[in-house]
């Protein structure tokens, strides 16, 4: 007897069994690729308390407060000044005198003790930015001496109709003392997320300090 073919010459319906495979193993790809992600994200930047200080690298810093300070006008002609001061106690670690700087300010990323300031948050918006100063017995200077815990003031000056916040946060950035290997000169480099001479990224944040804005008149 014949065997009969017409089995064999009947059309093979598609197999659906490893086309689910191949979806559950992309699932579980991705799933495990989102949770490697979760996994390997970086922690948040540590918090430093206020009165505590912190290293800075090239500056050991305490943060001290943050207030409101209310210059009464000394005549009829002149309007009450009403400021944001926030308080350091910085002390340069290098062994010369050098400019405590300028804070951040649209476009610019200040400069020296001033640009370790990264950002601050709520922005107080001033016509020209805050000031950074040295304060010492009622005599301001721009100056850090070396060694020496220096009082340094960052002030913004409020308008009118701004009201102060009730507490401020700083984004803080640390000093990294790298050598040129052309010249073998130091200098120092606030590190960025993209490594230390990269310019165009993100300045890294190594730290933020959050202060209670006091109710102060001057």
């Amino acid at each position: 007897m014949t065997e009969p073919s017409g089995g064999s010459d009947k059309p093979r319906r598609p197999v659906a069994v490893p086309a689910l495979a191949l979806v559950a193993l992309t699932a579980i790809g991705i799933t495990a690729l989102l949770g490697g992600l979760n996994e390997t994200a970086a922690a948040p930047p540590p918090k430093v308390k206020a009165g505590q200080s912190f290293d800075q690298g090239q500056f050991e810093t305490q943060f001290v407060e943050s207030k409101l300070t209310v210059q009464r006008a000394q005549n009829q002609f002149a309007q009450d000044k009403r400021f944001l001061d926030v308080i350091f106690k910085v002390t340069n670690k290098t062994d010369a005198t050098i400019a405590v700087g300028g804070l951040p300010s649209g476009k610019s990323a200040g400069f020296s003790f001033g640009r370790s300031l990264l950002k601050m948050t709520p922005e107080v918006k001033t016509k020209l930015g805050g000031r950074l100063f040295v304060t010492s017995k009622g005599v301001e200077s721009t100056q850090l001496h070396p060694g020496i815990p220096s009082t340094v003031v960052a002030r913004y000056e409020l308008d009118a109709t701004t009201e102060p916040p009730k507490e401020i946060t700083f984004e803080l950035g640390v000093y990294e003392n790298v050598e040129n290997p052309l010249t073998g000169e130091s200098v120092w480099l606030l590190p960025t997320e993209g490594g230390l001479l990269d310019a165009d990224e993100v300045t890294e944040v190594a730290a933020t300090v959050t202060l209670p804005v006091k109710q102060e008149d001057a």
